[in-house]
């Protein structure tokens, strides 16, 4: 059976959401941006773990997580937009989220809980739709040494460009933590599982 390319997330809450989506859309009117936001199969996330999973193994890898609604923030603070330079040139746009001492923990955890369930070998098969981009692969692959513990960047990716900086809320519910398939550009494009974190 294939295996499924995943991340583990948080899902903001109907507001933040909102205006990830309104963000992005200024990026694929003003550069084309590949990623298209949306509420039904792209939606704006925090990562919080990458890697492939058996899809046999989703109910444990649930079961797993279940408890972890307990540490999970309820509420986190957005920082600034983001500039940054993609491994394949392009000009990405993220809204930075603070880093705080409990989002790391549970970023910790999870990374503890997922580890004899995840591989790093992300093939195109495994990408929801069957297509990926060279750096979809490397970011998936190489999470655990460029994205994980020290160098974990909480964020909400916009899309590809450059968004001029905007007011931000002063801070925003997290409405799920979820197992989401991915797909290209690191897209969370279906929700596998998931649990809702209740304020």
């Amino acid at each position: 059976m294939t295996r499924l390319a995943v991340d583990i997330v948080l899902l903001p809450d109907r507001p933040m959401t909102d205006f990830a989506i309104a963000a992005n859309a200024v990026l694929v009117q003003n550069f084309n941006s590949e990623i298209v936001l949306n509420t039904k199969n792209c939606l704006p996330h925090i990562s919080l773990a990458m890697g492939c999973i058996n899809p046999d193994d989703i109910i444990q890898i649930g079961e797993s997580l279940q408890g972890l609604v307990l540490i999970t923030p309820k509420n986190l603070k957005p920082v600034c937009i983001q500039k940054s330079i993609s491994s394949s040139g392009q000009a990405v746009s993220v809204i930075q989220v603070q880093r705080t001492n409990e989002l790391a923990k549970l970023h910790e955890m999870i990374r503890r809980i997922i580890r004899p369930f995840f591989s790093y070998d992300a093939s195109e098969d495994m990408i929801a739709g069957g297509r990926a981009s060279r750096s979809t692969l490397q970011w998936i692959n190489g999470y655990p040494d460029t994205a994980s513990n020290s160098y974990f960047m909480p964020h909400i990716t916009i899309g590809y460009g450059d968004l001029s900086d905007r007011p931000l809320p002063a801070d925003f519910a997290v409405s799920r933590l979820a197992v989401c398939h991915l797909g290209n550009h690191c897209t969370c494009r279906e929700i596998l599982w998931s649990v809702e974190i209740r304020a």
